[in-house]
C-alpha cells in the first residue's frame, strides 16, 4: 500500500493546516514560550551530559572501573522527586530522569578507553 501521508486533500491545504489556521494569538504566544524553554532545556541537558562525562573521567582517574553508580542514581531520583511540585506526574518525571541517566551512562561508557 503506498504511503499517502504527504498527499494533500482536495482544498490544497496540507495536514495540520486547518489546525494552524485556528491558532489564536494566545496559543502562538504560549507556544513561543514553550519553544524558548525547549532551547534552554536542550542547553541544560547538554551541560549536564558534559558534567557527567567529567565525572566519568574523574571516576576513572580515581580507579573506579564501573560506570554505573546505583547509590548516586537513587539520590538523584530522590532529589528530583522531592523537587517536583507538578503538574508533571511523579512517575513520568522519574521515567524521564531514568532515561537521562541511562543516556549519560552510555556517553560515559563510550568515552572510556577500550578495556585491555
Amino acid at each position: 500500500m503506498p504511503d499517502r501521508s504527504s498527499e494533500r486533500p482536495a482544498g490544497g491545504r496540507g495536514p495540520g493546516r486547518a489546525v494552524r489556521a485556528a491558532e489564536t494569538p494566545e496559543m502562538r504566544r504560549l507556544r513561543r514560550r514553550i519553544d524558548a524553554l525547549d532551547r534552554r532545556i536542550v542547553t541544560l541537558l547538554n551541560e549536564r551530559a558534559s558534567l557527567a562525562l567529567e565525572v566519568g573521567r574523574a571516576k576513572l582517574a580515581a580507579g573506579r572501573r564501573t560506570v554505573r553508580d546505583v547509590e548516586r542514581e537513587r539520590e538523584v531520583l530522590m532529589r528530583v522527586a522531592l523537587a517536583n511540585a507538578g503538574p508533571l506526574a511523579q512517575a513520568d518525571l522519574l521515567a524521564l530522569y531514568r532515561r537521562l541517566m541511562a543516556a549519560t551512562r552510555e556517553l560515559e561508557a563510550r568515552d572510556r578507553p577500550p578495556a585491555e
